[in-house]
């Protein structure tokens, strides 16, 4: 670090103290330790990164993705390292498709939300939700919990996991909330709709979901929830660790190994 920035941080502690004020912490790269892949924590869980893929609502790589890797703070791994093992006493594995994410991929979805016409994954992801609506229907925002690094967004596979086939970029798209078999042939039990789906159907309670689908969104908030995690109403596939260990910082640092080091 020059000599001018330790001063001009030096100064701004001193500042700080004086007037009672506290810092914001530092959010460009992590805390020795603090993060772990979860690859190396629960191994058996599976990951489908689907922001370092072009299969999203975006339909590009996102920003800050590096590797298809799972990047948690330690107490959210173990925390799902407890709630895998309960699931596969019973016959089914966590699949995960996003855990902690840059701020400069949420910085990217609002660039992409900005621009009204880039609907080419529309078809799937948001069909029946105007793309003028979606910070005002609160499904694009400008900060994200999965920065802070104990938020992740995943689903249930029976075991033996089923083969997925791969997304063709250009492929047709079908609704989100298409009937399983007619959606994108996703390996995982039925959740009544797919990942990311902008709808009010992905609201984890919605009473049109019955059946199979019921069953299988309750039996993962459950698990879940008895493992230390609460889900957000809105989307079934959404938990946040409740004793996050950073409930204040963004972090941007990159989805990598490399920052872990």
């Amino acid at each position: 670090m020059p000599i001018f920035t330790r001063r001009v941080r030096a100064l701004a502690v001193t500042l700080a103290a004086l007037g009672g004020l506290a810092l914001p912490a530092p959010a460009q790269a992590t805390t020795t330790g603090a993060f772990v892949a979860l690859s190396d924590v629960a191994p058996s869980i599976l990951q489908d990164i689907r922001y370092d893929t072009r299969h999203n609502f975006v339909g590009r790589r996102i920003d800050g993705y590096r590797q298809p890797l799972c990047l948690l703070t330690r107490q959210a791994a173990d925390g799902l390292r407890k709630a895998q093992a309960q699931l596969l006493r019973r016959g089914y594995t966590l699949k995960v498709y996003d855990c902690y994410r840059p701020q400069r991929a949420v910085d990217h979805f609002v660039r992409w939300a900005k621009d009204l016409a880039d609907e080419k994954m529309k078809a799937e992801f948001y069909p029946n939700v105007a793309k003028d609506r979606l910070f005002a229907d609160g499904y694009i925002a400008e900060k994200s919990g999965h920065s802070r690094g104990s938020t992740m967004d995943l689903t249930l596979v029976r075991l033996p996991p089923a083969f997925q086939r791969p997304y063709f970029p250009g492929e047709p798209l079908k609704a989100c909330f298409a009937p399983r078999d007619q959606r994108f042939p996703d390996n995982t039990v039925d959740m009544g709709t797919g990942y990311d789906c902008f709808d009010p159907l992905a609201h984890t309670d919605n009473p049109a979901i019955t059946g199979a689908a019921r069953q299988n969104r309750d039996l993962l908030r459950s698990t879940m929830s008895a493992a230390g995690f609460r889900n957000l109403p809105e989307e079934w596939w959404h938990f946040t660790l409740n004793d996050e260990p950073f409930p204040d910082t963004y972090f941007d640092f990159p989805v990598s190994r490399g920052s872990l080091r």
